[in-house]
């Protein structure tokens, strides 16, 4: 029986001929552009692993000198290794928003993030905004009774805080839009937008 993969059809031309002929034209383009010379030159991927690597973590302005096996999660490395609790393992796909943490001044989900991707980033966790003087946006959550059970919140104060750095003016509508990324199965969604509007319009109760 003939092999399935030399067959030619009515046009004459086979696919195994066809596979190798594209192949050969992008190789061609890659070596006529430089691109092919570019990628081997300047790519040098960073291998990690399998065991444990040491790396250093910048997290809430302190640097910590860690050993991290490849496959860890932030979340995973700021819970077990260095008790930093208030990121949530609500969710594995990071649907919920509760591990919220700040990357290089963006929200970023801890739980789907490599620890070892980590580092040289600056990283915040929901700690860093509480203390004998809490950030507005936490003193915010309270006086606006945005916890309830308390598992979302961390990532939400988190959250809120992010998105007021790039936008301090925000809007009713644009902080209801920023924080689209959060879930709260208690409800407190109108009490949550309240507080950020509270730190908008630069409220300090209490």
């Amino acid at each position: 029986m003939k092999d399935p993969r030399s067959y030619n059809g009515t046009g004459g031309h086979s696919r195994r001929a066809f596979l190798k002929g594209t192949s050969a034209a992008a190789a061609a383009t890659a070596l006529a552009t430089g691109a092919g010379a570019a990628v081997a030159a300047d790519v040098k991927p960073r291998i990690v692993g399998p065991e444990a690597t040491p790396v250093t973590l910048n997290i809430n302005g302190k640097d910590y000198e860690l050993k991290v096996e490849p496959r860890m999660t932030l979340l995973e490395v700021l819970r077990w290794q260095l008790d930093l609790t208030g990121a949530k393992p609500v969710s594995v796909d990071a649907s919920s928003g509760a591990a919220t943490v700040i990357i290089d001044g963006k929200p970023a989900a801890a739980n789907t993030t490599l620890a070892v991707a980590c580092a040289g980033k600056k990283i915040q966790t929901v700690e860093s905004l509480g203390g004998a003087k809490p950030d507005p946006v936490a003193t915010a959550f309270v006086h606006n009774d945005g916890m309830q059970c308390g598992f979302c919140t961390p990532g939400f104060v988190v959250s809120v805080r992010a998105f007021l750095d790039k936008n301090p003016k925000a809007t009713e509508q644009e902080i209801r839009a920023g924080l689209n990324s959060n879930l709260c199965r208690c409800g407190t969604y109108a009490n949550v937008v309240m507080a950020a509007l509270e730190v908008v319009k630069g409220g300090t109760r209490g």
